[in-house]
């Protein structure tokens, strides 16, 4: 255990590094010009030299890539992730408000899909071969080649403007006062994004446990409960379903990068204030620290939800953990 948890740690420590270095080359060599961007081009045309030379001097444009990363990664080791240009706040406390909002929306879809792929896939095994299967199937195979954000401009077009049951995005009512919004306002804005966003997950889980349910039906102890005159679902109930629930959760902590990234797309359509607007907002405005720290903080979020996957791997299939320790 000792081995496998200092494995990983060197692993994440040179994920981290890689990952950082990675943004600051892509922003460096990116045509977007920080100040140009954030002041808007007509006033970056009738700006003087003086104010423009003050401007990047602040944006850090003649600083040279390793030095500025130097910088940057020296301050983040003792626990100073910079100030956000753009924002104009530091970077921890952008990335901590973003965060709460993005982790809400992720825990709620990833939450959602795991039950509902997990029940359809169930069905569909057990099943399998007939019409509802094949309606499973084909629901799973569409939502697969589904582009998240059309799906989220679709859901808007019906849900928000046509039904008007859920309001156009935001995650709280406009003109309304932080203090003065309540819990089911935080949740009405949420419901819509969670939901398009949970509906792309459903397909992987859903055909994934279908499979594993078509093998614990073929396995000798299903048979045996059967042939003692036991129902299938009662089979299913007493006998398949502890060995399907570790494998979709394993597979399930495994989509966390999916949901993440997703997530980024359907806050882009919502005009949710999540961690991935946040990103894009940085990306656009040449906000290299705050970039930089999002990129940290997603990538130690994925990290996890793939450690833990690696973990219930071991956990269903011990040998994977001797392969890992001969290894």
């Amino acid at each position: 255990m000792t081995r496998f948890i200092l494995k990983h740690s060197a692993k994440f420590v040179l994920l981290l590094i890689a990952v950082s270095m990675v943004t600051f080359i892509l922003v460096s060599i990116s045509p977007i010009d920080p100040v140009q961007a954030n002041v808007g081009q007509a006033a970056y045309i009738n700006m003087s030299e003086a104010k423009r030379a003050q401007l990047a001097e602040y944006w850090g444009v003649d600083t040279p890539m390793w030095e500025r990363y130097i910088n940057w990664a020296g301050s983040f080791i003792q626990g100073d992730m910079g100030t956000s240009l753009r924002y104009n706040a530091p970077v921890a406390e952008v990335i901590a408000t973003r965060f709460a909002n993005s982790a809400a929306l992720m825990a709620v879809a990833w939450a959602i899909s795991g039950t509902i792929g997990f029940v359809l896939g169930i069905v569909a095994g057990v099943y399998r071969g007939r019409l509802v299967d094949r309606i499973i199937k084909g629901y799973c195979f569409l939502l697969a080649s589904t582009p998240t954000f059309w799906l989220g401009l679709v859901f808007l077009i019906v849900f928000s403007v046509q039904l008007g049951w859920f309001p156009f995005g935001f995650s709280v009512p406009i003109g309304v006062s932080a203090v003065d919004v309540t819990f089911a306002d935080a949740l009405h804005h949420l419901a819509l994004p969670a939901l398009t966003l949970s509906v792309i997950g459903v397909a992987n889980i859903a055909l994934h446990t279908r499979e594993k349910t078509i093998d614990v039906m073929g396995s000798e102890y299903f048979r045996f409960a059967r042939a003692r005159g036991m129902s299938v679902w009662g089979a299913m109930r007493r006998h398949g379903l502890r060995n399907l629930a570790l494998p979709a959760l394993t597979l399930q902590f495994a989509s966390i990068s999916e949901i993440f990234g997703g997530s980024v797309l359907v806050e882009q359509v919502f005009s949710y204030p999540g961690l991935g607007q946040a990103a894009v907002t940085a990306g656009l405005g040449g906000d290299v620290a705050l970039l930089a720290g999002i990129a940290v903080v997603s990538a130690a979020f994925v990290f996890g939800g793939n450690l833990i996957a690696n973990v219930l791997y071991g956990v269903v299939d011990p040998r994977i953990k001797r392969g890992e320790a001969h290894g």
